[in-house]
């Protein structure tokens, strides 16, 4: 049997086990194949743009774990606010305000 056949543009080259899988997942929304991909496509351009999806090349990546894994040493500024931070938390003229709507 051609799986291609009652194919439209929108799933021509996905694979049957993909397309069966989206299908399934369609008809449980209640949705028609089309509505579906449209959808999920919607949503993941909206944590794209949003920002909820941070994309990094694998050197990006690779970068980001190297400087995890090893820390630079903090500099004089940094020091100095953490003596002031460390000061006011000791004697109680810190105040921290939490922003619930954040």
């Amino acid at each position: 049997m051609d799986t291609t056949e009652g194919r439209d543009r929108i799933t021509d080259g996905i694979p049957s086990p993909v397309l069966e899988k989206l299908q399934r997942a369609a008809q449980q929304t209640g949705a028609t194949l089309h509505q579906f991909i449209v959808q999920a496509a919607l949503e993941k351009a909206d944590m794209i743009i949003d920002g909820d999806i941070i994309l990094y090349s694998p050197a990006d990546a690779a970068m980001l774990m190297d400087m995890l894994d090893a820390p630079g040493k903090p500099n004089a500024a940094l020091l100095k606010a953490f003596e002031r931070f460390k000061n006011r938390m000791e004697d109680g003229s810190l105040h921290i305000r939490v922003d619930n709507d954040a």
